[in-house]
């Protein structure tokens, strides 16, 4: 039996995921942000959250927004899909690092939610 704080099993997602995609479809083609940024900025919205729990989100509902601009706070994009998200990237013009394997140069690129604006 569901009592009133159990979400129904065909809940859809929650608000802190809903302003993370939102973020994250904000995040303009050539540049990238991070895990870090997009939960400073849905923290602001929803009082939670952490880099750790918006990779957990992109990984369960980002397929339908621009998931390889975002990336981890050194510049790579999560090792389960490099290869996808570098071409992704290196297709946008994105600025990389020279490193092997290459980085997103966030001194150049990286993003920032105030850059849209407007607050959510």
């Amino acid at each position: 039996m569901e009592t009133a704080s159990t979400p129904a099993p065909d809940a859809g997602p929650g608000e802190y995921v809903e302003t993370v995609l939102d973020l994250v479809e904000r995040v303009p083609r050539g540049r990238a942000t991070t895990y870090g940024v997009i939960a400073e900025a849905a923290r602001q919205v929803t009082g939670k959250g952490s880099a750790r729990t918006v990779g957990a989100v992109m990984a369960r509902y980002g397929a339908g927004v621009p998931w390889w601009r975002v990336v981890t706070a050194s510049g790579a994009v999560a090792d389960r899909v490099a290869g996808r998200g570098l071409e992704l990237l290196q297709a946008e013009g994105v600025p990389l690092t020279s490193h092997a394997p290459p980085r997103v140069d966030l001194a150049e690129a990286g993003w920032e939610p105030a850059e849209a604006g407007s607050q959510m």
